[in-house]
């Protein structure tokens, strides 16, 4: 196995099974199969997903599994799975494993020699930058921001030079909040905000983030939203650090890198790097100062 992990023989299958995330028809032929020859599904909430498996007249037995009871639920489904019971995980809607609890539970079965399997389906985070209309080569996936305020402010910085394109969820009555704060770290920026996907009043707004932070302060957001924020330029990234450099001597800008522990010769190559010159010049430059 990889890792030098071994699965344990006769423990069931741990299935982690993508739900429609407001489209019935989203439903693959896959997930309802296993759904019904599973021997367990656990949700996140039973009472929302009662609806989904009486749609589709799936019948297997049903535990919760949320955030709240995520360790110790954990613990016992583990427990099944080495007995030989073949469980389902699904979420409220989209994939499992994403921003919710069933993360935890793939690494309790990947310790514990569980074999783990993806019936993959819908996910918003991938659903909205591909209609985002941005870049969709590279980027970086942030769900919510933390509630923590000293650990959001390190997601912000972060972000702040981020160059990929960066998704986000929020709900729609802390958008604007989170809209004004992003605008206020990010500056004007393209972002699109996604709404009700895959539902009939579906949108895909493409706008500047301070352009959206006025949309939405005059018109009032429904539904939960995923956020496709377009990521730093890196030309202008490199303009910038251009300009910081300029504004030091070559003296200042040896000690920068001194500082950090870099040996004399290695800072020298770096500061004739970052200026835009020769090594050479930069030697003679300092062996003049020191005349």
């Amino acid at each position: 196995m990889d890792m030098g992990i071994q699965e344990v023989e006769m423990a069931g299958i741990l299935y982690l099974v993508a739900t429609p995330i407001g489209n019935l028809e989203d439903m693959t032929f896959r997930a309802v199969r296993v759904l019904k020859e599973v021997d367990l599904i656990a949700a996140e909430d039973t009472r929302n997903s009662i609806k989904l498996l009486n749609h589709f007249e799936i019948q297997t037995p049903m535990t919760s599994y949320h955030e709240f009871n995520k360790y110790e639920k954990g613990k016992k489904l583990v427990e099944k799975l080495l007995d030989g019971m073949n469980i389902a995980v699904i979420t409220d809607a989209g994939t499992p494993g994403i921003s919710d609890p069933g993360e935890e539970l793939v690494k309790m079965c990947y310790e514990a020699g569980v074999r783990v399997s993806s019936v993959p389906g819908p996910a918003a985070c991938v659903t909205a930058l591909t209609m985002s209309g941005l870049g969709t080569r590279r980027f970086a996936f942030e769900a919510f921001l933390p509630p923590d305020k000293k650990e959001r402010e390190a997601v912000l910085t972060e972000l702040e030079t981020e160059t990929r394109t960066i998704v986000m969820y929020e709900a729609p009555h802390r958008l604007v909040k989170t809209l004004k704060l992003l605008s206020e770290r990010l500056g004007v920026r393209r972002i699109t905000v996604c709404r009700e996907l895959t539902k009939k009043h579906e949108t895909a707004f493409l706008t500047t983030i301070p352009e959206a932070v006025a949309y939405y302060e005059a018109n009032d957001p429904k539904g939960e939203c995923v956020l496709v924020i377009e990521g730093r330029s890196r030309e202008e990234m490199r303009q910038e650090e251009q300009a910081r450099w300029e504004e030091m001597s070559i003296e200042e800008h040896m000690e920068h890198y001194l500082a950090q522990g870099m040996n004399r010769k290695d800072a020298m190559k770096q500061t004739a790097k970052d200026r835009g010159m020769q090594k050479r010049e930069v030697y003679n430059y300092l062996e003049k100062i020191k005349e």
